[in-house]
């Protein structure tokens, strides 16, 4: 007994000429009292089991593939890193403002920004991975929830919801690489397992209301913002535009006209026919003797020849995204842009998509139907339709349902990628004058391959009994 006392003092020495010798202050200017407490702290230990039991299995799988995944791979972690250094730092800091807030997550900030711009780089055979990872690193901000005004959901709700944005990119990882290379499958596995169950098992027993703050602790304040040169004042704001005014409106009859009675009124104040010339009966046409009817052939080629040469330009619409009568979204002639949100939406609404190429919509809520039309090379994200989801006239589209579908309709499509949900594999799937349309379905377990069932393209009619037999032609070989 009186030998593990010992000890116990003794390690209590060696902790507290650490601390003399180290000045006591951490990386980020906090003091370090307690630093042994924190590394012990029951959250921060689950934290390293969840980089131990989910973390090492991203690097490991990273590390088989080796080149930019690897590279995208490490900045992943050095975000997780940053953020148990923040949850470290939050049990000894009170709770800032927005504006301390932002400045106590910019070093979580900066490691994303770095994994955004290698998303946005194009000519990458690795663009889904980026996109995945980009994605998914937004689950982390569920640091940043104060409060249910804070305009974000629930932590662990917000896990789930980043995720599923993430998951349409690492479902096409998987999908890519199902025959190709089993290590980027099992990188793409093992990044959906870092989030779930890893990080909203960890959210979900240790913070589900959000970080807990030191109200006795260290005050964050936000950076400085930078002093005018030479010591000259700074310039004053300029005034707002004046769009309204609370100022009384004057009398009609003290203030000049303005639309179309200004334009009258200007009209009728000048004579608008003074210079002008009189026709006489020799100006006439039917008078004139230097004209006649018949065309010559070479007046006809002069004239005709600058419509054939004369390229046409197609006009294209200006891009849209707006809800119409506050019944219709209309997302229109959008190219090339992959972060199209739909997010305050409800049951009684529609979504119709038109004309757009190489970007990808989302829908975060319940809608009444959803239509693309005219697209090629469209990606959609959905949870829940009411009645149905459409597409018409489309190439190359690919859509995941997250939720429910009871209706989806295929009409004169080539080339579409249909990912099912659990809860909408019910739904009742027509197609018409459409090739290449392919359903993935999850599989059996969680861990499971998704698993691609291509819908038939040809059919056999035979009569029998009075009347014609269908049936899809089946391919065998000897």
């Amino acid at each position: 007994m009186e030998g593990k006392l010992v000890e116990r003092l003794e390690a209590a020495v060696a902790r507290l000429e650490a601390l003399a010798a180290g000045g006591g202050i951490s990386a980020r200017g906090l003091p370090d009292s307690g630093g042994d407490d924190m590394s012990s702290d029951p959250s921060i230990v689950a934290f390293d089991d969840l980089m131990d039991q989910y973390a090492a299995k991203v690097s490991g799988a990273a590390e088989k593939i080796g080149g930019q995944v690897l590279d995208v791979s490490k900045l992943l972690l050095k975000a997780f890193s940053v953020e148990k250094k923040l949850l470290m730092e939050i049990k000894q800091t009170q709770k800032p403002d927005m504006a301390g807030l932002a400045e106590f997550l910019k070093p979580l900030n900066e490691v994303i920004m770095k994994v955004n711009s290698m998303a946005e780089a194009r000519g990458s055979e690795f663009i889904n991975h980026f996109k995945s990872a980009v994605e998914s690193l937004s689950a982390l901000a569920w640091i940043a929830y104060t409060g249910k005004d804070c305009g974000m959901s629930m932590p662990i709700a917000h896990v789930e919801e980043s995720w599923q944005a993430a998951e349409f990119y690492n479902n096409k990882v998987l999908v890519e690489y199902k025959t190709k290379d089993p290590n980027h499958v099992e990188w793409a596995k093992a990044l959906k397992e870092l989030y779930l169950p890893g990080l909203r098992g960890y959210v979900k027993s240790h913070y589900p209301l959000g970080p807990v703050w030191n109200a006795s602790g260290k005050k964050v304040s936000a950076a400085p913002s930078k002093a005018p040169q030479s010591g000259a004042p700074a310039p004053p704001c300029p005034p707002p535009a004046s769009h309204f005014t609370s100022e009384p409106s004057k009398a009609s009859s003290s203030q000049p006209k303005q639309g179309m009675s200004a334009v009258f009124q200007e009209l009728s104040s000048r004579n608008v026919t003074a210079g002008l010339r009189k026709v006489t009966d020799d100006m006439k046409a039917k008078n004139r003797t230097d004209r006649t009817g018949v065309v010559s052939t070479s007046e006809k080629q002069t004239s005709s020849t600058p419509s054939t040469t004369t390229p046409t330009v197609k006009k294209v619409a200006p891009p849209k995204l707006e809800l119409q009568m506050g019944r219709k979204w209309a997302v229109e002639n959008h190219i090339g842009n992959k972060n199209l949100v739909i997010d305050d939406c409800d049951a009684k609404q529609s979504v119709y998509v038109f004309g757009c190429k190489d970007s990808v919509l989302q829908i975060q809520g319940k809608v009444n139907n959803i239509t693309l039309d005219k697209c090629t090379k469209m990606g959609v994200l959905f949870k829940d339709v009411v009645a149905a989801f459409e597409i018409v006239n489309c190439n190359g589209v690919e859509a995941q349902c997250q939720g429910s579908a009871p209706t989806i309709s295929v009409d004169n499509t080539s080339g579409a990628q249909l990912y099912l949900s659990k809860d909408s594999l019910e739904a009742a799937i027509t197609t018409a004058k459409s090739i290449d349309i392919n359903v993935l379905v999850p599989g059996a377990t969680s861990d499971a391959d998704w698993a691609e069932h291509p819908l038939p393209q040809q059919y056999i009619h035979v009569y029998k009994n009075g009347q014609f037999e269908t049936s899809p032609v089946s391919h065998s070989g000897a």
